[in-house]
């Protein structure tokens, strides 16, 4: 597996992620996660849905159903430090612009807040391609692991900057999250296939941080 800039085409599906410049904090509370997610929700169309502004904060239209989407989002993981996303790209371009508007976007917001200059994010985000049904499960089930392979949190439902929690219904959002639970019966067999993997998650994320240690 090659975490070398992708080609993309559309109508396959990539594994993104990126860290913060400097091995920076890129998310220090509550409202800086919720921001990007909102951000992630807001961008993932061509046409963004209808924003409104409310005491000057922007207001988006959460989880909208949209027409002309750029990109599908399968699932998502936020850390403190990086984030991680498995996507389908929709439009010719699609996560290039997705990700580059997401990217200026928050950057701005960041750098505004906490009064910085400069880029937040280190350099073009990573990506590789997901070549087969087997990889795309085992992607969904390493992003998903990365706050327990962290000990961020000990229960994955519980961790909130994440799409985990959308598999098994306990909350609502816009993730694709089909495309994985298909493959299987139940959510709960979903569940079962994610953490029974903790250990080959862990010797993943050993694998990601020699990568992001070598590449620039």
């Amino acid at each position: 597996m090659s975490y070398n800039q992708a080609i993309f085409a559309n109508n396959e599906f990539y594994h993104v992620f990126n860290r913060g410049v400097e091995k920076r904090t890129t998310f220090t509370n509550r409202r800086d996660y919720n921001r990007f997610i909102e951000t992630m929700d807001y961008y993932r169309a061509k046409d963004p849905p209808a924003r409104f502004s409310y005491k000057d904060r922007p207001v988006f239209i959460k989880n909208a159903i949209i027409s002309s989407p750029l990109v599908e989002i399968v699932c998502f993981c936020l850390m403190p430090n990086h984030f991680h996303m498995l996507i389908k790209q929709i439009e010719n371009n699609g996560i290039s612009t997705f990700l580059s508007k997401l990217s200026n976007s928050y950057t701005k917001y960041f750098n505004t807040k906490y009064k910085r200059v400069g880029p937040l994010f280190q350099g073009s985000f990573k990506a590789v391609r997901i070549e087969d049904d087997e990889q795309l499960l085992h992607v969904s089930r390493y992003i998903h692991l990365n706050p327990l392979i962290d000990y961020l949190t000990r229960d994955l439902k519980t961790y909130p900057y994440s799409s985990y929690p959308e598999f098994p219904g306990l909350k609502k959002g816009f993730c694709k999250k089909d495309i994985i639970l298909d493959n299987f019966k139940t959510p709960s067999d979903y569940e079962k296939f994610v953490l029974d993997q903790e250990d080959y998650g862990r010797s993943i994320k050993r694998m990601e941080r020699m990568i992001l240690e070598t590449e620039n």
